[in-house]
């Protein structure tokens, strides 16, 4: 008598994902500013005929390769799961990951919220194979600040630009995009060093002095315009007095690097919970300005540009298996 070996499931669809890095806060614009960099995670998400094996049904390079897991625990998997079993699609289990990831994790570069955006954006393929109409922005905004905490991550990641969110008279998240000036770029000065997003949020007190309140309230509006219409404003519009003295103790060196930025007339800002360092401006050579300022730093200097739009998906019909 002889034995068959198990015949492997077959991929009967793929679905490429591409979700941008972003930045939150921009200074003044905190938990409610953001905008989407053209560094990108690409995710490829294979629907097959046959449940994978649930241990190991995730590859993973670059960025957390051997960190993060591989299993049905990872986050894009957690995430697409609870959307499909909301929409009562069962295909969760049929699904196998390939990341190539870019994003720097736990740097404030949004890492969090592409892989919350990707898993939406993979449930949302899957529920059209389902033969289910495709959700309206809002509830995808609605689903990443669900698994976010808040939108200003991943209102950039979902729609690109940059983008301002707030919660409505209901409690549910909405944001607005804003125009960009055509000749305004970005710098990351990228540190090795990483920090946890609860770590610099518990650094933050439960009230600030009223003074400062207005201040960054009148700070916040005079970004918006700096940013769409005269960015010489935008050392001006990236004064904050809100979060990023506060978090001082968890990353000195970035604080150092932006007040030395600064110092030289950069629009440095924290990015989101730190430690990265943004950088905002509209010279030719912003990347070398900051480089100059710099010298000998150990972090990376990266230039980005500023991502026009954010996830974006591509479905191809493997035709292996009907």
């Amino acid at each position: 008598m002889t034995s068959t070996a198990p015949v492997a499931p077959q991929a009967v669809a793929e679905v490429e994902v591409t979700v941008p890095a972003t930045s939150a806060n921009l200074g003044a614009g905190y938990d409610s500013f953001g905008i989407a960099l053209d560094i990108r995670d690409t995710v490829r998400a294979r629907l097959h005929d046959g449940p994978v094996d649930p241990s190991d049904c995730v590859r993973i390079t670059g960025e957390g390769a051997g960190v993060v897991p591989t299993d049905q625990d990872h986050l894009i998997l957690r995430v697409m799961r609870e959307v499909l079993a909301a929409r009562g699609v069962e295909t969760a289990d049929r699904i196998s990951l390939g990341c190539d990831n870019v994003i720097a994790h736990s740097r404030g570069m949004g890492s969090s919220a592409a892989a919350v955006v990707a898993g939406i954006a993979i449930a949302d393929a899957a529920s059209a194979f389902a033969g289910l109409p495709a959700p309206s922005p809002e509830e995808k905004l609605a689903w990443a600040t669900h698994f976010e905490g808040h939108p200003d991550n991943a209102a950039p990641a979902i729609f690109g630009g940059v983008t301002v969110s707030y919660s409505d008279g209901h409690g549910q998240a909405r944001s607005v995009s804003v125009p960009v000036a055509e000749d305004i770029s970005a710098v990351l000065i990228v540190p090795d060093e990483r920090l946890d997003t609860s770590v610099a949020r518990s650094l933050l007190p439960e009230t600030v002095p009223h003074a400062d309140a207005a201040a960054n309230a009148a700070i916040a509006g005079l970004f918006v315009y700096a940013i769409g219409h005269d960015p010489s404003l935008l050392f001006d519009a990236t004064v904050d007095r809100l979060h990023q003295n506060y978090r001082r103790p968890a990353m000195t060196a970035s604080l150092e690097r932006v007040d030395a930025l600064r110092a030289a007339g950069l629009a440095a800002v924290v990015s989101g919970a730190g430690p990265t360092v943004l950088v905002l401006g509209s010279d030719d050579d912003l990347a070398a300005q900051v480089g100059e300022v710099l010298t000998g730093d150990s972090a990376r200097i990266v230039p980005a540009a500023i991502a026009e739009t954010g996830v974006e998906v591509m479905t191809t019909d493997c035709r292996l298996r009907t």
